[in-house]
């Protein structure tokens, strides 16, 4: 009778479907349990074996689609990073530094595929940003006084919360062995849903809590040392900057800097008398920042130094639309807003012209870059189903900002930020304007002058200067900035009227006392053709190395080839370190035949080199496909006599064959986008190659593993 009934329960399983569960990831986790049962109960009531054996393949696959749908990240792409960080390191994309030192780590060096794709993608990223947004781009020093990084508030708080072995004293830093712990945790399949939400929304604040925050977290986990299994010291802050000093002396101290942004800060005054006093307007930069960071991993995701593209969009407070916002509003990346990574963790569909108008995201400026960063994002080769804003929650979002989102790509470590976009408000500006004493405005001009009614101070300099001493300039910019507000001037003015002396309040945070013999206001009415005012800053971040870790992975996959398994990197043609490869078929055929289509592609300016080894043509095809190279030219025996050429595409493997006259021009028109490879062989003006190598790609050989590539 029980194993009736376990057979029984066993066919109710199996009435539904796996593909039907798999939407709904409590009643796969239900159906698991209910099978798992079922399997139980029939081997103790000892059921026949064919039916015992269907239902222990029944769970395995319902235990095979839920692993599946845990794993999403590395699945979904299909990366293994371990053939992918081969690849990289065998070709000389990213190899350690020092490599025959046995490396440093958190320090890379780029060989000559990596410096191309890097130099192709900054490229675009100045096309895309600096010369479509007309934007002023500087170039500034790396070292950076202490005086400039302390009023920006690094000395301070630029930390991470740093943990240690008791015994070994190694160091860990204390969220990501967290972070680690919790994504260990998510990978049971058997956990349930509310655990599962609970356990991510720790993880999505594990970089905003206190150290005693952290500590409780590290204790309730019962978190340890990953070397060695000892105990954990309680978390403290590890300033993240590399110092140093500035001369000889040494009595100017001085930080590598951690961002490129302070730079554009620092020259803001200079910037917008060189825009001729126009707002808005944005300063870019590209180049070097220095972290030393406690526990570097990811190969490029966590480095101690790395490229930084960064552009600081000074805006009107009271204006942060964006005249060009239309050119954006329809797009629709995926957003995930704090509220929902705190409440049903689902994303948001909706485009960006949507997501202002409900207030989702803060402003169109805001909204306006992170619109033009998702369709870079997709030009360079990353995946729309791999990207996505996430917003920071309050508790991680700086105490001067508005709003921030980043830009994550999903890789084979999971969602990884690669792109921070932040309103910061004034916060730089006036910090560095109330530090330096030089006006960091800009002014609000009227179509009309207009009257205003102000509070002009009336001071008795000369006995004030006597009296404050050194202080007496700190005391004047005071009297200046509280005479912009009427209203606070004239309060302060009744109270010197009714008590002869009142507390007024220095930038610096300091109160002196001031009496009436210094200082009164008077109230008066003036005509004025413009206002002065701090500008807001938009600022989007660009880590290069994360993004090129990104489109690394997102253009990798494996396809099959009557050799074994070939590695791609299915690179966009503007992204790939080298447009086209030139190849002989034969070692007979001579250098001389394939020089002059070299000459035709170098005049045009197409990036190309030649493999003229003498391996077979199919490996060379290999070599090429493990570079991202999108195109190959072939001279054969019969170019001598119809000086025509096989043209190869990376991706479909497909051939046609041309003039040599003709080959170098379209080639230049693929790398530039503008043509396809498609598009060529539909015009027809080519005879189409048939391989069994472009009928392999057909069959989904050249598509690779990644789910957005044809998986």
């Amino acid at each position: 009778g029980q194993a009736a009934a376990s057979s029984g329960k066993m066919a109710s399983t199996d009435a539904v479907p796996v593909e039907e569960l798999v939407k709904d990831l409590d009643s796969l986790r239900a159906a698991i349990a209910k099978q798992a049962g079922v399997v139980k109960a029939m081997k103790k009531e000892g059921a026949p074996k064919e039916e015992t054996l269907a239902a222990v393949a029944r769970l395995k696959e319902l235990r095979t689609a839920l692993e599946a749908q845990a794993g999403a990240g590395a699945e979904k792409w299909g990366i293994n990073g371990d053939d992918l960080d081969d690849l990289l390191r065998r070709r000389m994309f990213v190899v350690p530094a020092f490599e025959i030192y046995r490396g440093v780590s958190g320090l890379y060096d780029f060989g000559p595929p990596g410096c191309s794709v890097k130099d192709n993608v900054l490229n675009l990223w100045k096309q895309w940003f600096v010369m479509e947004e007309s934007m002023l781009q500087v170039e500034c020093t790396t070292l950076t006084p202490h005086k400039v990084l302390d009023v920006s508030g690094h000395v301070q708080l630029f930390s991470d919360l740093m943990v240690k072995d008791t015994k070994t004293g190694e160091c860990y830093r204390a969220d990501k062995l967290l972070e680690d712990h919790i994504e260990n945790k998510l990978n049971d399949p058997m956990l349930p849903e509310a655990e599962r939400d609970e356990l991510r929304r720790i993880a999505a604040q594990a970089d905003a809590f206190s150290p005693s925050e952290l500590h409780e977290q590290l204790t309730r986990f019962e978190i340890k040392a990953p070397a060695t299994d000892n105990d954990l010291t309680e978390p403290f802050p590890f300033n993240l900057m590399f110092q140093t000093s500035i001369g000889p002396g040494g009595h100017t101290p001085g930080f590598m800097r951690p961002e490129t942004a302070q730079g554009i800060f620092v020259n803001f005054r200079r910037l917008l008398e060189y825009n001729n006093g126009r707002m808005p307007f944005a300063g870019a930069q590209i180049g070097l920042a220095y972290r030393n960071e406690i526990s570097p991993r990811g190969g490029l995701l966590r480095v101690r130094e790395f490229c930084m593209a960064e552009i600081e969009h000074f805006v009107d407070p009271l204006d942060k639309t964006h005249p060009k916002f239309a050119m954006v509003a329809d797009l629709r990346p995926t957003l995930f807003p704090g509220a929902n990574q705190i409440g049903d963790g689902k994303t948001l569909d909706i485009s960006l012209g949507e997501a202002v108008a409900r207030g989702v995201i803060g402003n169109e400026t805001l909204a306006y870059f992170m619109g033009r960063t998702y369709a870079f994002m997709l030009k360079i080769g990353i995946k729309h189903e791999g990207f996505r804003f996430r917003q920071h929650l309050k508790t991680e979002m700086a105490h001067y900002a508005s709003d921030c989102w980043d830009a994550e790509i999903l890789m084979s470590s999971g969602w990884v930020e690669c792109v921070g976009h932040a309103d910061r408000a004034c916060f730089d500006l006036e910090n560095h304007m109330n530090a330096s004493k030089v006006a960091l405005t800009a002014s609000r001009v009227f179509a009309e002058p207009k009257e205003v009614e102000v509070a002009e101070p009336v001071m008795n300099k000369g006995a004030m200067g006597k009296h404050y001493k050194k202080d007496n300039r700190a005391v004047q910019q005071a009297i200046a900035k509280l005479s912009e507000d009427p209203d606070a001037a004239m309060a302060l003015n009744d109270a010197l009227a009714a008590e002869g002396t009142a507390k007024l309040a220095l930038a610096d945070g300091r109160e002196v006392d001031i009496t009436s013999e210094f200082l009164s206001f008077k109230r008066v009415t003036k005509k004025v053709s413009e206002e002065k005012y701090l500008p807001h800053v938009i600022e989007p971040s660009f880590g290069i190395g994360r993004i090129l870790t990104g489109v690394f992975e997102h253009s990798f996959s494996v396809r099959d080839s009557k050799d074994g398994k070939r590695k791609v990197l299915s690179f966009k043609p503007a992204v790939a370190p080298v447009k086209a490869t030139l190849l002989n078929l034969d070692n007979r055929i001579k250098l001389d035949a394939v020089l002059p289509v070299r000459d035709e592609l170098n005049r045009l300016g197409v990036s190309n080199n030649m493999d003229i080894s003498g391996v077979s043509i199919g490996r060379r095809y290999a070599r090429a496909d493990e570079l991202g190279i999108p195109f190959c030219i072939t001279v054969d025996f019969d170019t001598a006599s119809d000086n025509c050429v096989t043209l190869r595409e990376r991706d479909s493997c497909g051939q046609i064959r041309l003039p040599v006259s003709e080959v170098a021009a379209l080639v230049r028109n693929l790398a530039e986008d503008a043509t396809t490879f498609d598009d060529v062989l539909a015009s027809g003006r080519f005879a189409v190659i048939t391989t069994g190598e472009d009928k392999a790609a057909a069959a989904g050989g050249a598509g690779g593993a990644a789910g957005g590539a044809g998986g």
